[in-house]
């Protein structure tokens, strides 16, 4: 899972954020090359949380990668592992969540990120996410003649789904710590603006 950090290395306000969160994660949204899997790996250690590659667990399920799930058992066979295994870490307890970029497509999914995290959606534009993508060829969906269209009908229809999210950040290139930083300081406003809400504490748990 994630790294131990010291007290220093985190967040000023990590305790208190860690409190208000209760037993709900955070679960980062968005897109292939949205950069949850990078981001995520450095906010958990700062917020003294673990860190969880949902896709990554998926894997060591099944036993196999996910380009064999989708040449073997197709897309479906890969979507429910997928909602099973992303429920069973939302059970276990509050971590950092970096779910698959079609994960919000299954609205059991969906429910159960309302109910038990706080999501973030890492949105970034097209020319960004197509640079970090042909970095890999570890996505099934995109591995046709034209990722680039594929990739603008998956954000079409991804979207609405992602803009239902708690928290919207920008994922630009430059350093990640920013972006990082950006969700710590949006995340704090969301937490307070619930307790506000509730007149109580009642509403951060």
């Amino acid at each position: 899972m994630g790294k131990t950090v010291t007290a220093e290395q985190q967040a000023p306000n990590a305790a208190e954020l860690r409190a208000r969160l209760g037993k709900r994660s955070i679960a980062l949204i968005g897109m292939p090359g949205s950069g949850k899997s990078s981001i995520g790996r450095r906010l958990a250690p700062r917020l003294g949380l673990p860190f969880v590659d949902a896709d990554a667990e998926i894997e060591l399920a099944a036993g196999m990668s996910i380009p064999e799930m989708f040449a073997q058992h197709g897309e479906a066979y890969f979507r429910a592992g997928e909602a099973r295994v992303i429920a069973r870490l939302l059970e276990e307890g509050p971590s950092v969540i970096a779910t698959g970029g079609g994960a919000l497509l299954n609205d059991g999914t969906r429910a159960l990120i309302g109910e038990r995290a706080v999501s973030v959606w890492l949105r970034a534009e097209i020319p960004v996410l197509m640079r970090r993508v042909r970095r890999k060829s570890d996505r099934p969906l995109l591995q046709g003649k034209d990722p680039e269209e594929t990739l603008k009908t998956l954000l079409s229809q991804r979207e609405p789904l992602y803009a239902g999210a708690d928290i919207v950040i920008t994922s630009r290139e430059g350093p990640h710590e920013a972006v990082v930083d950006s969700i710590i300081a949006a995340l704090e406003r969301w937490l307070a603006s619930r307790a506000e809400t509730a007149h109580g504490p009642e509403a951060a748990r």
